[in-house]
């Protein structure tokens, strides 16, 4: 008797009873003939589903036996839904997969309509975490191969859908695209595809990609994306509400609902080729509901008879999949239940074997080996990037006139705008990119590469330097602020990077805030440089997926306090493409970030903000923090270089307070402005990651100040004021938070013996924390102390000062140094 609880055992042998009990049909349908009248799935087509949902039904029991030795790490299984094969069925294997981890039966019908393909080995090499595994290496089980286009994702529901309308995105501009890294190329008409579980739907990630999927629609802009919704009713032992999902999918605006029984291979088959073949011609999204069973609980630990009746479990295995698949072909004289056996049975010993076979592979054998395709720095190659750059735009440099107080006209565009658009701006659909032809299947975009280029003539955008800085190069402009310093090099960026793209919420028509992107809709088109809606969730969902297709993001968070709100984005999602992939995929980008505090006349804490250690202990994550336009440009080339060449994620962040700042000790003395170099001086001024900046009176200086951002301004005022004590301060910008430039830091701080550690952030979670760790670890032996943000969100108004550091806490600081 057949236990109610549905074990490896109990689900094996209630298939084998099940099939023993079929009776073959009196008569045969051809095997290109549909199994059934109300189905366009063939007798053929039904064998090859039968034989994916047999692997992955046995690759679940596999997991489960080698769990039960402690050789096997992973027994969340697809069993109940091996109906999701049939969507693979319906679409092409070149059409890119971002799968749940429930989507077993749809990597196995995918592989095998791939040449040379192993799910079997696959998986399993995943299960007992083996170092050969082909997409993660045993870093994690996860569905994911770039032979397959089959985008790896992370087992957090539903953060890899905002990535998917990312690529729909990308795929949408009607070009055919190359993922860097990885795959053959997505054609100009293929679609994306995105599964995820019924109680998915709830997270805040999904009703972002779900939004935004809808309003661009709404606006007009192609978005090729099918998302599948697999419904088994249960977020582990949470039941969906009845008729939640239907509900909640049913009535997205901007999405075209389709439902199927998902246990029933012909009518899943036929739902999902009816919804791809819709997204496929008009390029719009569309959802996919399928409703299906879990059949062995949640994963290997779950205790299901805690919380389900046998009844209602006894009813999910009513609904087998594979059994109704077997059960149709069976009824449609395709295949005799002995056959059907048999195969199954030797898919099983096929399993069984390889399972054996992986075992004995070698795991992940030390933590060089495990961290080697998180973060890859290859600086020689960086730094060609920036020289291929400058000579590429080099060209465009003409002689000319310096123009009368150019620099200060281009600040009086950056000024400090915080008022909404004026009536009559542009309406939305004008700020995002509007939609394109689909071209003819040869137009290409040239997918991320060390080799940037301008872009030609007949693009619509600008051909040279001359032309795009409207005949007035930034570097005959006289000094430049931070933000023009920025605009400037996202500018000369957009010519040498023409896969570059430039977007977040208002720094379109607007330019931004603060102006910092101010005129570069005008100079590039608005499906280059456009608007959003305002979800930081869905803007740097949007870059992830743009990057994996081959594009170079370049998103901007209006505020660093609105970051906090995606910050999963950045930690779950980009940070691990690469690790997860072992770099067969990853997603470039550098998303600009206006934060820190000591903003005037607009702030409080959500305009101020100081918390960066979110970012920090994101491994592989890029931190820059450029003080002044002199290091702003040249910080910035290294990132997209980086982006372009490693898939480096970056984060810029660029303090609001001295964006336009020209002064550092008296009123125009313009020492916080600098002149802009022209590309033939890049080379020479390239910055490094992890690579601090020095400003030193002498070789017998007698303290370091470690600083970065504002700090930066405000302890060199502070080492003004200790000169004329005769003390002289070394001041040591960081520039980069993440990685902290530690040799650097040992440097300057061993060359005195001194050290006062300046810190913005707060003092618990703040870079100095790092510093001194850095400090410790490297065997410094002299003194220091730290003068940080007090522990507080920053207020609004004068009392911001209370909780800030300022410039007397510095000075003071550094003579209670030199006491000891």
């Amino acid at each position: 008797m057949l236990s109610s609880v549905t074990t490896p055992q109990d689900l094996d042998e209630r298939f084998r009873a099940e099939l023993a009990g079929l009776v073959a049909a009196g008569s045969a349908r051809e095997a290109d003939e549909p199994v059934r009248e109300d189905t366009a799935l063939t007798g053929e087509q039904a064998r090859a589903l039968y034989d994916a949902q047999s692997t992955s039904r046995h690759l679940d029991l596999a997991a489960r036996w080698l769990r039960s030795f402690d050789a096997g790490y992973y027994t969340i299984g697809s069993s109940g839904h091996e109906g999701n094969a049939a969507v693979a069925a319906a679409l092409r294997p070149t059409d890119p997969a971002l799968l749940h981890y429930r989507s077993g039966g749809f990597y196995c019908m995918r592989a095998s309509q791939v040449a040379g393909s192993d799910p079997i080995r696959d998986v399993l090499r995943g299960v007992v975490a083996s170092s050969r595994e082909p997409i993660a290496g045993g870093r994690h089980k996860i569905f994911g191969h770039a032979d397959l286009h089959v985008v790896p994702t992370t087992s957090t529901i539903a953060s890899h859908l905002p990535r998917a309308v990312g690529i729909a995105y990308a795929l949408g501009r009607g070009k055919r695209l190359s993922p860097p890294g990885g795959g053959h190329g997505w054609p100009a008409d293929a679609i994306v595809v995105s599964s995820f579980g019924d109680a998915s739907i709830n997270h805040a990630a999904a009703t972002a990609a779900f939004n935004t999927a809808g309003w661009c629609d709404h606006i007009g802009l192609k978005l090729p994306l099918l998302f599948v919704c697999e419904d088994n009713g249960l977020g582990i032992s949470v039941r969906s509400p009845e008729g939640w999902v239907t509900a909640a999918l049913s009535s997205r605006p901007g999405l075209r609902y389709y439902s199927a029984d998902g246990c029933d291979s012909a009518e899943t088959y036929d739902r999902a080729a009816e919804a791809a073949a819709w997204v496929r011609r008009y390029r719009r999204p569309a959802v996919l509901h399928l409703t299906t069973v879990r059949l062995m609980g949640h994963a290997g630990a779950d205790a299901e008879m805690a919380y389900r009746s046998p009844v209602e479990i006894a009813a999910d295995l009513a609904r087998d999949p594979l059994v109704r698949t077997a059960r149709m072909l069976v009824e449609a004289g395709v295949a005799a239940p002995a056959e059907l056996m048999t195969r199954y049975d030797e898919i099983g010993w096929e399993v069984r074997r390889v399972a054996e076979e992986v075992l004995g592979e070698p795991k992940l054998g030390g933590a060089s080996e495990i961290t080697a395709p998180l973060a890859p720095r290859r600086p020689v190659r960086v730094s060609r990037a920036v020289a291929d750059a400058a000579a590429h735009l080099g060209a465009d440099e003409l002689p000319e006139e310096p123009h009368e107080d150019a620099g200060r006209e281009l600040d009086d565009d950056l000024e400090f705008a915080a008022d909404p658009a004026e009536p009559g701006s542009p309406a939305a659909d004008e700020d995002w990119p509007e939609p394109e032809p689909t071209p003819p299947p040869a137009a290409e975009v040239r997918p991320v590469s060390g080799t940037p280029r301008n872009n030609g003539n007949g693009t619509g955008h600008p051909a040279s330097r001359l032309a795009a800085f409207g005949g007035k190069l930034p570097e005959k402009g006289g000094p430049l602020t931070l933000a023009q310093t920025i605009n400037a090099a996202l500018t000369d960026a957009m010519l040498a990077y023409p896969q570059m793209i430039v977007f977040g919420e208002d720094v379109a028509a607007k330019g931004g805030v603060y102006g910092v992107s101010k005129g570069l809709r005008d100079r590039f088109g608005a499906t280059r440089v456009f608007d959003t809606l305002l979800d930081e969730t869905s803007i740097l969902g949007l870059g992830l997926g743009a990057g994996v297709a081959g594009m170079l993001p370049v998103p901007e968070i209006q505020y660093l306090a609105y970051l906090h709100n995606a910050e999963d984005q950045l930690r779950g999602e980009a940070a691990t493409m690469q690790f997860f992939s072992q770099g067969a995929f990853h997603n470039p980008m550098v998303v600009r970030v206006a934060g820190l505090g000591y903003q005037q006349g607009f702030g409080g804490h959500f305009h101020n903000d100081n918390a960066l250690a979110v970012l920090r202990d994101i491994p592989g994550l890029v931190v820059a923090a450029p003080a002044r336009a002199e290091d702003a440009a040249p910080m910035l080339r290294t990132c997209l270089a980086s982006a372009v060449v490693d898939g480096s994620v970056c984060v810029f962040l660029e303090p609001i307070a001295l964006y336009h700042t020209r002064d550092l000790h008296t009123e125009n003395d313009n020492w916080w402005v600098a002149d802009y170099a022209p590309p033939s001086e890049w080379p020479a001024i390239h910055v490094p990651i992890g690579r601090a900046r020095a400003y030193s009176n002498g070789p017998n200086d007698d303290l370091t100040i470690i600083t970065f951002g504002n700090g930066v301004r405000l302890s060199l005022r502070a080492a003004a004021r200790l000169s004329a004590e005769g003390i002289a301060c070394r001041v040591v910008d960081l520039r980069w938070l993440s990685p902290l430039p530690v040799g650097d830091i040992i440097k300057n701080a061993s060359d005195t013996g001194r050290v006062l550690i300046v810190d913005e952030t707060r003092r618990s979670g703040g870079v100095g924390e790092g510093v001194i760790a850095a400090l410790v670890d490297g065997g410094y032996v002299g003194v220091a102390r730290r003068v940080a943000a007090v522990d507080s969100f920053i207020p609004l108004g004068p009392a911001a000062n209370h909780v800030l550091v300022s410039e007397e806490q510095i000075v003071q600081g550094a003579r209670s140094l030199l006491a000891r």
